[in-house]
Order: structure tokens, then sequence, then C-alpha cells
């Protein structure tokens, strides 16, 4: 599979400013959990920076919507593989999120496809991720999933069934002074990452971002 047979199929990555790697992105509007959460004042998807500044450009938003798509071609799991094997960390989603099951198990194909590669996924998907435990088993060692608090300033998800064999981690939003976990350290250092790896690493049960 050459380059731009890989291109056609996945449409191309992400490469978001903040990050030190690429990512894949899809349309934040098709969220199913972060949807309902747009429309609760006080939630971390209220104000969500996926449905605002570029992501509204048209050109923009139509790759969202074909890298969507993109998901259900049989050998995107291959060709996404192809793309981020040489890659040390790779994230997924920088907008949007899990849209299924099958979505799930397609992701965890690609981070087993590419072994040397550390994974980080953010979600709000608890079902979804709990529903793969159960019904498929362990996530792969080198995919940090990291489900992330509803409301700004509130307590990482309750939900101990997920965290079967310690495999998941959390995240939360502090609109001023961080209550819960290690705090992200982008806002002081030019929104940017520079040698923090703090979200792809599983020893840091929480990460606290700062409200956008």
């Amino acid at each position: 599979m050459d380059k731009k047979q890989i291109k056609q199929i996945i449409v191309g990555l992400s490469k978001p400013s903040k990050m030190p790697c690429h990512g894949y992105s899809i349309p934040a509007k098709e969220c199913k959990t972060g949807g309902k959460l747009r429309d609760v004042p006080g939630s971390v998807c209220s104000s969500c920076y996926a449905c605002k500044g570029n992501y509204r450009f048209s050109n923009v938003e139509k790759a969202l919507y074909k890298r969507l798509d993109a998901i259900h071609n049989p050998q995107w799991v291959e060709a996404m593989a192809y793309a981020i094997v040489n890659s040390k960390f790779f994230r997924w989603h920088d907008s949007g999120d899990i849209q299924n099951l099958e979505h799930l198990k397609k992701i965890c194909e690609v981070c087993r496809l590419t072994p040397d590669t550390k994974h980080w996924l953010p979600t709000k998907e608890k079902k979804i991720i709990k529903e793969y435990i159960l019904k498929i088993g362990n996530l792969p060692k080198n995919l940090t999933v990291r489900l992330s608090a509803y409301m700004v300033d509130s307590a990482p998800p309750k939900y101990a069934e997920t965290i079967i064999n310690d495999q998941v981690r959390f995240s939360t939003v502090h609109s001023e002074t961080v209550k819960y976990g290690r705090l992200c350290p982008a806002p002081t250092q030019g929104n940017k990452c520079l040698d923090c790896r703090a979200c792809w690493d599983k020893r840091i049960k929480i990460i606290s971002y700062k409200k956008h």
C-alpha cells in the first residue's frame, strides 16, 4: 500500500498545533454523548473548541465527514497502521469521539498493528469502553484510554466496572484551580505539549485541563 492509496482511504491525518504528533479527527457534531452535553450549561462540551474556529470552515468540515465515512472502508485499519507505524505517539480524535463498538474495535486493531506507537484516546463514551472490555477483552497495552468528566470542576467518572484490570484512566476540566489530578502544563507553555507526554502515560491516573 503506497502513500497515495493510504491518503485516499483515510483522507489524511490531522496535525493539531498543540500536539507533538499527528491525530485523527472526525466531526464533533457526530459525538454521541458529547452531542447531548453541548446543550448542558457547565458541561465540558458546552463550549466545544471543535465546533468553532477553523473546524467550521466548509472544506475542513467536508474532510471531517469524509474521515468519518472512511472508517467503514474494509482497508481502513490497514491504511491507518501504515500511516502511523513510524510514529512514537498518536492522538485519537482531536475532534469527535468513538461512534460505536465496531469503531473502537478497529481503533484497537490499529493499536495492535503499531506496537511501537503510544496511543492516547480521550473519550466520553464510557458505555462503549465497558462493552469492549466485557465482550472483547483487554484494551491494547499501548493504548491509554482516558474517560472524561462530564462537567467542569467535577470529579472524574465513578464507573468502577470499566477499570477492569486497571485499564482505564481519567481526565477532568477545571475553571480556575485543579481539584482532581495532575495539571496539564500547556496553558503555561504557549498552549503546546512541548516535552510533556502525560496524556499517554498510564502511570498518571487523572489529568486536569484548564477550561478553554
